[in-house]
């Protein structure tokens, strides 16, 4: 099938639309016609090869579209479904048998390998020129069509409006399982969430919904803090102007808060985030930072039963946690589409740049 889609050349470089060639499915994988894409900070630390995935690749992760056809043995979906595409996981190893996906241990193959398990890509060029590496996350969705895996689909309402799910499959559902699944906070408990991107505003939605009573978003940018604040915060911090622990401290009578949601991938801010919690509190950190980058931590704060645990994609089951965010945002409970601006898929580069910039919380590109 002949496709247009956004190729990343090389360490660095603009994205690029190229006419490429995407294959049948074979079995257990699904053809999707993309209506969106979000654009995501982890497809431009990719860009810039924070890990080593390979380039040229077809980036994007973040899909949401209609099934136009299936592979031998696919039985969950079938053309004219609409779908989110999410994380890829193998499906056979001890995490993924314990329902925990998106600890897989073959994570990293499965979405950073730039090919299917067997070593081949999906895409190639029309006219030879060397590799073109895809199934970024199970599908390179920053194209036209994406070919993904029946494990990866997740089938939505047809009346659910898909021009807005597709950060839903990575960067919101994030954020919101981060505080709902991860930390799980009782009602009443406090929480403050360093960096409010989207991944953050999703993490303070998700602790209104939690009944968290003191949520405090802290920034550097005062459109987003004020995003936070309209969205649920009780509380918000210029980290330009204060500092973030002694405020917090003040805030909560010098005992620090419940939880904390460390976004940022700076190490600096990590170290905050765990010392603005208060004995026996938890620090969730979901920023990804750089292979190789280290935090020093004062040992004898974690003495008394502080903790900080990573989280990937909020420890999402992807078919059953993102269904219910689609269903609290039809009742007005969850209305992420305030973080969303979209732009036209030839755009991308366009809202690349004003997400870089902070102009834009959430980009989302949207095709014809």
């Amino acid at each position: 099938m002949r496709i247009t889609a956004a190729l990343t050349e090389t360490r660095g470089a603009p994205f690029t639309l190229t006419p490429l060639e995407l294959d049948d499915p074979r079995p257990g994988e699904v053809v999707v016609r993309m209506v969106s894409s979000g654009v995501c900070h982890t497809d431009l630390i990719i860009r810039d090869q924070w890990y080593p995935v390979p380039l040229p690749a077809v980036l994007g992760h973040e899909g949401a579209g209609v099934v136009e056809a299936v592979g031998d043995g696919v039985s969950y979906v079938a053309p004219g479904d609409h779908v989110v595409l999410t994380f890829n996981s193998c499906g056979g190893c001890r995490m993924c048998d314990q329902g925990r996906p998106a600890y897989c241990d073959g994570f990293f193959g499965c979405n950073f390998g730039g090919a299917r398990p067997d070593g081949s890509s999906p895409l190639r060029r029309e006219t030879g020129g060397g590799d073109v590496y895809g199934a970024f996350f199970g599908q390179s969705a920053f194209a036209t069509h994406a070919l993904a895996n029946e494990r990866n689909v997740v089938k939505v309402d047809r009346d659910a409006p898909l021009e807005l799910l597709g950060p839903l499959g990575c960067g919101i559902q994030t954020g919101a399982g981060g505080v709902l699944n991860s930390l799980d906070p009782p009602a009443g408990s406090s929480i403050a969430v360093f960096g409010v991107g989207s991944v953050g505003v999703s993490a303070v939605m998700a602790a209104v919904l939690a009944g968290c009573c003191t949520i405090v978003a802290i920034d550097l940018n005062e459109r987003r803090l004020e995003l936070a604040r309209e969205l649920g915060a009780t509380h918000t911090i210029d980290a330009a102007l204060d500092d973030p622990v002694e405020r917090l401290r003040d805030l909560t009578g010098g005992l620090g808060v419940d939880y904390t949601i460390e976004t940022t991938a700076v190490p600096a801010v990590l170290r905050q985030a765990v010392d603005a919690l208060n004995n026996g509190g938890t620090c969730g950190l979901i920023g990804a930072a750089a292979l190789g980058t280290e935090v020093s931590l004062d040992m004898s704060s974690l003495l008394f039963g502080r903790s900080v645990r990573g989280i990937v994609e909020g420890d999402s089951v992807p078919r059953r946690f993102i269904p219910q965010l689609v269903e609290l945002h039809r009742q007005g409970r969850f209305p992420f589409d305030r973080l969303i601006r979209t732009y036209a898929f030839e755009d991308i580069n366009q809202a690349v740049e004003d997400s870089e910039k902070g102009d834009t919380l959430k980009p989302v590109l949207t095709f014809a």
